[in-house]
């Protein structure tokens, strides 16, 4: 309970810290704070002295009553002009201390290590940015109104309730703390549960996100009733433990309003018995003088005493909506507070020519499994790297390792003598372009899509290294051209998508390559053209090539042949086939099969 509170106060704290800029907005809140509850505890006095005025006399004094009217109805409109901009206030800066939430946990996403999107699922990590930043508005919007508002009315009300009749006052103070114990008796758990309903919340966008991408690969496996009831069984876990929380806090606003309606009775009880023993003169207690106690004093204080008590009753009616709030607030927070990536570095390579080593590299995702140890490997400037080998054996890994995607547990990389850790990492990566095996493409023009990472490059450019990499005939043939937005209306093939990639990194023109399977979803035909384009691009440029289809790499100046982690073979086709080893075996178990599938 104690670690709660404390992770609760440290949410809270830390929310706090988001205000600071808007500070001119919390002053003005606090400001028609001060108007509305001036104007909400002068009303029940104005009203309680026409009560007086037509219950105390033998005549009634209307034109006093009328004015005393007159005044309550001013004060009910004031008051609700100071809510007006208080909730101006208050809405302002919640939408901007949320703006500046979902910015921060987006530029913690982005910088964040390749290992945090890699072992989070995607449809959580988007919860957190968009549907828990949303609950944390929802809930501040209601909270913070409230406590700017109830922590004035629950002070200046007490003190005018003890400036009229202190004994009353006395049992109301005495009395109130009960609702409170309530509340807090009911509610201890609920940020627990409401922890667990934000985390269960993740696993049915990530479910539901990973269903649609791959509904045709679902619906090819008759896999739609699994599918139907793995989110059945995630939706009823959110069921059990969403309505657990709900009901608990739920329970806190009715049993805090009988307990409040109690407080009522007793003034209720208290104030008619003062006013019948005040009715024939002062009001006194023993040698004390409580003086009169009339029935407009009595309406008065039961208004007061209302008023007293409603800001527990509101506090505890957005218990729900707070305790939700520091839950999602705790998960947003994991997102800002992931480690980023270290972009610093001292060394700069002005020109980079392409000599990579790779001296003694261990590296492993979890400690538990090894993968790559002791790995070493030079590659010269200019030359076309084959990385081969079955799948899991570490291909990607290498290039994972290149990339700075991960560090190295052990050893080290260097490109022209120089430890790749120690150059700037934005500096060190545009030293690579890189075609992955799927292609990522935004919703955005051709144009721009080609020219991603080289924003500044004119028409022209772009137009030529569409040609370069074969796609500008099925560009033009689109209904906008280059200024085609590449949304789900726009039917393009898996191929051309892949080929708009290719063209992207000739526009960028780096000087090395990684090109990780970029011909794997491109026709025959088509494929013999990429190659040409790739041999021309590749020439005095450092390239490494991932391959499955070995007859794609004959002609490069080493292949690395990997296998558990290590290259356990390496050089060029024909020195491999010559030693009759592991890539020997893998070269023609390939030719074989692809003889059986032309029978």
């Amino acid at each position: 309970m104690k670690e709660v509170k404390s992770i609760k106060k440290g949410i809270s704290r830390r929310l706090l810290t988001y205000l600071s800029p808007y500070k001119g907005y919390v002053a003005g809140a606090f400001l028609f704070s001060i108007f509305y509850v001036a104007f909400v505890l002068l009303g029940p006095v104005l009203y309680g002295f026409a009560i007086d005025n037509m219950v105390g006399r033998g005549e009634v004094d209307f034109a006093a009553v009328t004015g005393m009217v007159a005044g309550f109805a001013g004060c009910v409109l004031l008051a609700a002009l100071s809510q007006k901009f208080l909730n101006n206030c208050v809405n302002s800066l919640c939408y901007k201390l949320v703006r500046d939430l979902r910015r921060e946990a987006f530029i913690g996403l982005t910088a964040a290590k390749i290992k945090y999107v890699d072992t989070h699922a995607q449809g959580d990590v988007m919860s957190r940015i968009v549907n828990d930043v949303d609950i944390i508005s929802d809930g501040l919007l209601q909270g913070v109104a409230q406590l700017f508002t109830g922590v004035m009315t629950i002070v200046a009300t007490l003190v005018v309730m003890f400036v009229i009749n202190y004994i009353i006052a006395l049992v109301v103070f005495i009395l109130t703390p009960l609702s409170l114990f309530v509340a807090a008796f009911i509610t201890k758990n609920t940020f627990k549960n409401f922890s667990r309903q934000v985390k269960v919340q993740g696993e049915l966008v990530a479910h539901t996100k990973e269903m649609i991408a791959g509904q045709k690969t679902v619906i090819l496996f008759n896999e739609e009733e699994y599918s139907r009831q793995k989110f059945e069984q995630i939706d009823q876990r959110l069921y059990d433990i969403g309505w657990r929380a709900q009901y608990f806090s739920a329970l806190t606003n009715p049993s805090t309003r009988f307990v409040n309606a109690v407080i009522t009775a007793v003034v209720g009880v208290l104030g008619t018995i003062f006013c019948i023993l005040s009715a024939d003169g002062a009001l006194k207690l023993g040698a004390l003088s409580l003086g009169t106690f009339s029935v407009g004093m009595l309406s008065t204080f039961l208004s007061y005493a209302n008023q007293y008590t409603k800001p527990f009753n509101e506090v505890s009616n957005v218990v729900t909506q707070l305790q939700n709030a520091f839950a999602s607030a705790a998960r947003v927070f994991e997102v800002i507070d992931e480690e980023p990536e270290r972009l610093s570095g001292e060394k700069h390579i002005e020109k980079c020519r392409g000599d990579i080593c790779i001296r003694n590299a261990s590296f492993s995702y979890s400690p538990e499994q090894k993968l790559i140890e002791n790995l070493n490997v030079s590659v010269q400037a200019g030359s076309k790297i084959a990385i081969v080998g079955p799948t899991g054996c570490g291909k990607t890994t290498l290039i994972n390792l290149l990339m700075r995607f991960y560090d190295l547990d052990a050893g080290e990389i260097t490109v022209d003598g120089v430890n790749i850790r120690d150059i700037p990492l934005d500096e060190y990566r545009k030293l690579f372009g890189m075609v992955l095996q799927e292609s990522f493409l935004s919703n955005e023009t051709v144009a721009y899509n080609i020219s991603y990472g080289a924003e500044h490059a004119s028409r022209e450019e772009i137009e030529a290294a569409a040609k370069a990499a074969y796609c500008d005939f099925f560009i033009r043939n689109l209904e906008n051209g280059y200024d085609t937005v590449l949304s789900g209306k726009v039917n393009i093939s898996q191929g051309e998508k892949q080929l708009l990639c290719i063209a992207r990194v000739m526009l960028v023109d780096p000087p090395m390559l990684i090109l990780d399977e970029a011909t794997s979803n491109i026709d025959t035909m088509t494929e013999m053209r990429i190659q040409k384009a790739f041999r021309k691009i590749m020439k005095g440029r450092t390239s490494f090539i991932v391959a499955h289809r070995l007859s794609t790499i004959l002609d490069a100046d080493l292949i690395l042949v990997m296998n558990h982690g290590s290259v356990i073979e390496q050089g060029t086709h024909a020195q491999l086939m010559e030693k009759k080893g592991f890539y020997y075996d893998l070269y023609n178990s390939q030719f074989s099969a692809a003889e059986r599938a032309d029978v």
